[in-house]
């Protein structure tokens, strides 16, 4: 397994987010002009923010990374058995009940779902390209249409869903 040498890249000298030489800004990779990548207190990427402001329906990046055959943390499923890690953008994309983004798992593209300004928070709805997912969780988007606990689209609540969608079912009651 080769994560641990591939999160050790170092960014090209481009402005470019990925650290692939080859990867270019010019030819529609994201750039540090367009996109910050938030991080946690031990430098872990932890979403991206919009530094400009996109239109709606244009596509806002193209989307890199590594091939594996294995769902992780910071991977987006291709096809039933391939999964694209991208620690360095895509993989960073929060989830949202209503996203703000599409991921074209064809084209490898970042599509714009409603205008962007800038300062915005980049999400997608992780069910979208995901038939499992790494883990599920509880959903803290605050959407009108928030599922409440969020599953790949293909797999059932876990028992940990099961228990939260019971507590979160009747908080919702009028």
């Amino acid at each position: 397994m080769k994560t641990h040498a591939m999160d050790k890249a170092k960014p090209a000298a481009n402005d470019c987010l990925y650290p692939f030489n080859t990867l270019l800004v010019e030819h529609g990779y994201p750039s540090t002009r367009q996109f910050k990548v938030l991080h946690d207190e031990e430098g872990v990427g932890t979403g991206i923010k919009a530094r400009v402001a996109f239109d709606s329906r244009v596509r806002i990046a193209k989307v890199s990374g590594y091939a594996v055959s294995e769902r992780r943390l910071h991977t987006l499923q291709l096809s039933s058995r391939i999964h694209l890690y991208d620690r360095w953008f895509a993989g960073l994309l929060r989830h949202s009940c209503n996203p703000n983004v599409f991921f074209d798992t064809t084209y490898l593209e970042l599509w714009s779902v409603q205008p962007l300004h800038a300062g915005t928070m980049l999400s997608m709805d992780y069910a979208s390209t995901e038939d499992a997912l790494f883990r599920q969780f509880a959903c803290q988007c605050g959407e009108l249409n928030c599922r409440g606990w969020i599953t790949g689209s293909q797999e059932p609540l876990n028992t940990e869903g099961q228990a939260f969608m019971e507590q979160w079912r009747m908080r919702k009651l009028p």
